[in-house]
């Protein structure tokens, strides 16, 4: 049974009622629940739609355990019913550009799309194309916000973790890097009060 408490949120709803959550109900959510949140964030955009990002879904209470360590003891990974480890993955992208390409691209579109990317990145250094990568990622980590607190769930994104130890009980090659570890579920306390800079401060009009 779902453990969705809200009716599905509007984007302007979604956006003012987030805030970062570290205690939850404690129920299971359904890989369909969850396949339901990751179908809109794949929705995010990227440049050349190359889609660099990628979810690691851990439900796993033993592996959660491990995460929890690795996150230096935040209470949160393991009050969450689920932790989705965001990655972004350059190396995966560029072995598969044909995966990228629309297939409503005539034949020698594909080509030149895919030809345009090697030539591109191919002048990058691993290190470089990631960075690029990650910040595409980081779009679809905001998308996977909204889109969990318009469905009903809450999150709190993560950044205070040991990398090498999340890489190593993952599997996850060196190239790899990390957008954020976000916990996921039906929220357990309010949260703070947003509490944010005026307009003012962080808009400027030319």
């Amino acid at each position: 049974m779902s453990i969705k408490t809200k009716n599905v949120l509007s984007v302007k709803e979604a956006i003012e009622s987030r805030k970062s959550i570290r205690k939850y109900v404690q129920a299971p959510m359904s890989q369909e629940e969850l396949q339901e949140v990751l179908s809109l964030v794949q929705l995010a955009p990227s440049a050349w739609n190359l889609q660099p990002w990628r979810f690691h879904v851990i439900t796993d209470s033993a592996l959660k355990e491990k995460l929890q360590e690795a996150a230096y003891g935040q209470q949160q990974v393991t009050s969450a019913p689920a932790v989705i480890v965001v990655t972004s993955d350059m190396e995966d992208v560029l072995a598969h550009l044909e995966e990228t390409v629309h297939p409503g691209y005539a034949e020698d579109q594909k080509q030149g799309h895919i030809d345009n990317m090697n030539s591109i990145f191919g002048a990058m250094s691993v290190e470089e194309r990631g960075q690029w990568g990650l910040t595409q990622t980081n779009i679809a980590l905001g998308f996977l916000l909204v889109a969990a607190q318009g469905l009903g769930y809450s999150t709190v994104p993560m950044l205070g973790f040991d990398q090498a130890k999340v890489r190593e009980l993952l599997g996850l090659p060196e190239h790899v890097l990390f957008a954020g570890i976000v916990p996921i579920g039906v929220g357990a306390e309010e949260g703070y009060p947003h509490h944010r800079f005026s307009l003012d401060k962080i808009v400027t009009y030319k």
